[in-house]
């Protein structure tokens, strides 16, 4: 059963930019939006300013101030794990099931002649 956090980051996550730019927050880190814009060089810095604001709305993305700068990093403890652990829920049954059945598969083969 999905949450309205899980519900909030899906959304969020459906436009590739905001994926991208959850792809650089995790692989460098708490970055200003400079940094992120310079990473995110399809899009310029106020739409990477407008993604973020929709990323953190949603709950993937942290904002902390630093003077007069903005820094944003992964939210890991929000909508994010929510998500993750949907997929992940998902994507256990669904290897269940392929070895469940690769499994039977191989039991009814087993007892066939072939060539």
């Amino acid at each position: 059963m999905e949450t309205s956090n899980e519900n909030a980051a899906f959304d969020a996550l459906s436009d590739r930019v905001r994926r991208r730019i959850l792809a650089v927050l995790g692989e460098h880190g708490e970055l200003s939006v400079n940094e992120i814009a310079a990473q995110v060089s399809s899009v310029g810095r106020t739409t990477v300013s407008t993604h973020l604001r929709v990323l953190r709305i949603s709950g993937l993305v942290r904002e902390r101030r630093e003077g007069r700068n903005r820094l944003y990093s992964l939210d890991t403890e929000g909508a994010v794990r929510d998500a993750f652990v949907y997929l992940q829920t998902i994507l256990h049954r669904a290897v269940d099931d392929i070895d469940v059945s690769t499994a039977e598969g191989a039991t009814r083969e087993g007892g066939r002649r072939t060539g």
